[in-house]
């Protein structure tokens, strides 16, 4: 799901500026020379940033889209610093959406390394940090005491990544609450398209898949002991009367750092999930699956996560596995018994998305319009052109017949010069002539 498309426009923004000096954003050649050093691939850059890997993943990830590529490279400095190119997102595939994702997500364990460096600061554990490597990583430090690294600068770090994956979580409720209401209104109008025998079809085939979807196992509460149980009997391959917590969270902890992140807690519902959704049914939404996956994470960590560093310890769990909600815990409601949205929000929903048609459709006129203007100018100008064209080629045919050379003048004979009174007469009447003394 691409829930955190808000923050990801900001980091990708940030990542743009410090990039522009390596990516050809509408660079004017005939103004602009840089040495050759400079025209290396994007890839040697070294921004200098603690995450520069990220950022250059991010952009070379996003350049195997075309569309984005083509305008990363066709967008001024101006413009990107004004966001617009970040709203490209939208455009992207799929694919290189998942990708970010992931991404997302292998950046956010950096987290880990705060939680260890608080550990060592304090005594906790025998392990070695620089601190002053860590230091300089982040901005939101306690500047009233630039010289020493201190407890404080760790608990603000970790309060400004906590409210920055807070954020992310938010962002993608309210993108899985988007889902299912333009799923229900895309419903609603496809059945205003059919008539009353096929709907009445289409309204009792809906019904028979909400119920059968609503037809499992039992869901056990997330993270109580029945639950962990089930995993130990099931996944584990364990005996349930041999159940023993700090051995369960031993074997669950993957990466072996003394935590339950995120993705190891989200890991134990798996077998929960399974009894509510299956890719090869009909009535069953992967996309409700692993919103069903973020309430459950959500649900452990508010109630074992005491610090609320979004890491639960081998001490927080056992505590939590001591109280009477793991114990003896109340039954889980699963989304199907907790509509996302009232009905008062969908129809708030389906006026915006009018609206947005409506606006559409106006812009589709207007260029319309605009459009058909353009093709008449066109006309006017085709027109122009062509009786400019036949003034053209008449100026040059009276051209060439002024530069024509002229024609040689023929001379009379002597008998058309002499008078009338001058021409010869016959010979046979000159003896009737009188003559002259």
């Amino acid at each position: 799901m691409w829930g955190h498309k808000g923050l990801l426009c900001c980091c990708l923004t940030l990542c743009l500026w410090v990039y522009l000096d390596a990516v050809p954003v509408a660079v004017d050649k005939t103004k602009v020379s840089p040495p050759p050093e400079e025209l290396e691939s994007p890839k040697s850059v070294d921004t200098g940033l603690h995450y520069d890997r990220y950022l250059r993943e991010v952009i070379d990830f996003l350049e195997t889209d075309q569309h984005f590529k083509e305008k990363l490279h066709n967008t001024d400095m101006e413009d990107i610093k004004l966001g617009k190119l970040a709203k490209e997102l939208d455009f992207v595939s799929h694919h290189v959406r998942t990708k970010l994702d992931e991404l997302k997500r292998q950046e956010v364990n950096r987290l880990r390394t705060l939680i260890k460096a608080k550990q060592d600061v304090n005594g906790d554990k025998g392990m070695t940090v620089d601190h002053q490597a860590l230091l300089k990583q982040f901005e939101h430090l306690n500047n009233q005491n630039p010289h020493t690294f201190e407890v404080e600068d760790l608990d603000r770090l970790i309060k400004s990544a906590t409210n920055d994956l807070e954020n992310f979580d938010k962002e993608q409720h309210e993108e899985f609450k988007k889902y299912e209401m333009m799923k229900e209104h895309e419903r609603r109008e496809r059945l205003k398209m059919l008539d009353e025998e096929a709907r009445k079809k289409e309204e009792e085939h809906y019904e028979e898949m909400k119920q059968k979807h609503a037809d499992h196992a039992k869901i056990n509460h997330p993270g109580s002991q029945d639950q962990l149980k089930e995993v130990w009997e099931e996944t584990d391959g364990l005996d349930p009367s041999e159940f023993d917590p700090k051995t369960f969270f031993n074997l669950h902890d993957t990466n072996g750092d003394g935590y339950f992140d995120e993705q190891e807690l989200e890991a134990l519902f798996t077998k929960e999930l399974e009894k509510i959704y299956d890719p090869t049914r009909e009535e069953d939404d992967m996309l409700e699956m692993e919103e069903e996956r973020l309430r459950m994470r959500e649900h452990v960590m508010n109630e074992v996560d005491t610090n609320r560093d979004r890491l639960v310890s081998l001490e927080e769990f056992m505590i939590a596995t001591n109280k009477k909600e793991f114990l003896e815990p109340d039954g889980w409601e699963t989304l199907e018994q907790n509509p996302v949205y009232t009905e008062d929000e969908l129809r708030e929903f389906e006026e915006h998305l009018a609206r947005e048609e409506q606006e559409l459709n106006q812009k589709t006129h207007d260029l319309h319009r605009q459009r058909e203007e353009l093709e008449r100018q066109q006309d006017q100008l085709n027109s122009q052109k062509m009786e400019l064209q036949q003034a053209v080629e008449h100026m040059e045919r009276i051209k060439a017949q002024k530069t024509e050379p002229p024609v040689e003048a023929k001379l009379p004979s002597a008998v058309e010069i002499l008078p009338v009174d001058s021409q010869p007469i016959p010979q046979g009447h000159q003896q009737d002539l009188p003559a002259h003394s």
